[in-house]
């Protein structure tokens, strides 16, 4: 098997190998990559993950009040407006100066920049909610920021994390309308990573579905801003939950669930 093979087959995750120089080269190609993409402009800026993150993950949390959340990778904010509310204050963990604002709904918001070797600034436990969606995949060493990311977790803290567990494709050639170096992370690595960490799965749930996604967008534009298909994704995914491969080798490989929602809680 050769160097990329063992990658793309989903036995080791492309860049958690990486050497301090070659992650922090991939940390400069991607500081700006979802800026870039053109998240920085925040006139025309939406989020589209409302209905997705309120079904699998906020959903899970209600009546919980949190005294201090932190957004890792969250830009703007806007995947905690469902929970903003019951929480006291807000940290954003995020490497772009374009997303930087003084307050989220209201909220006083503190931004920091993360540092390339994944280490986080903040003390143990200092946060009983963690949002981390769909960020993970942008970062080479995922496996050390996960056990920074846990360890910056209360002891029954709860964490919300959603990633892609498919390749999305070949990265070692530029991808339309995704950044230079995201690539999915396997669904058993992911899974590992999480006990490692001292995580517990709560709730794990598959969800996007890439042909619900593309009939879903020609006739409605942000298919999981809204209930009912995120209710009509969540069930064609858990149909399909028997297909799940990480680089699909044939046509019938590609139906299956790409990415994978957790509700995790810090057990020690």
């Amino acid at each position: 098997m050769d160097d990329i093979s063992k990658y793309l087959v989903g036995n080791v995750l492309y860049g958690d190998d990486f050497t301090p120089s070659e992650i922090e080269g991939w940390f400069r190609d991607e500081q700006e990559g979802y800026a870039g993409l053109g998240a920085a402009d925040a006139v025309s800026y939406q989020y589209v993950y409302h209905a997705l993150n309120t079904y699998h993950g906020y959903r899970h949390l209600h009546g919980l009040h949190f005294k201090r959340a932190l957004g890792f990778g969250s830009a703007y904010g806007d995947e905690l407006l469902p929970i903003v509310d019951n929480v006291e204050a807000v940290t954003i963990v995020d490497p772009s100066e374009a997303f930087v604002r003084p307050e989220i709904y209201g909220k006083p918001v503190t931004y920091v920049r993360p540092r390339p070797d994944g280490t986080l600034p903040f003390p143990s436990e200092s946060f009983d909610l963690i949002t981390c969606l769909g960020v993970l995949h942008h970062v080479p060493n995922v496996s050390m920021v996960l056990s920074e990311l846990a360890r910056t977790l209360a002891v029954s803290g709860v964490m919300l994390l959603r990633e892609p567990i498919i390749s999305l494709g070949d990265w070692r050639f530029p991808r339309r309308g995704l950044t230079k170096h995201e690539r999915g992370i396997p669904l058993d690595l992911l899974l590992a990573m999480i006990r490692d960490s001292h995580l517990e799965v709560v709730h794990q749930a598959l969800c996007v579905f890439p042909v619900t996604t593309r009939l879903f967008k020609l006739f409605s534009g942000s298919p999981y801003n809204k209930k009912l298909m995120v209710l009509v994704d969540a069930l064609v995914s858990s149909a399909f939950e028997w297909n799940v491969n990480y680089h699909p080798q044939n046509f019938y490989q590609r139906f299956r669930p790409t990415s994978a929602f957790f509700v995790l809680r810090r057990i020690c």
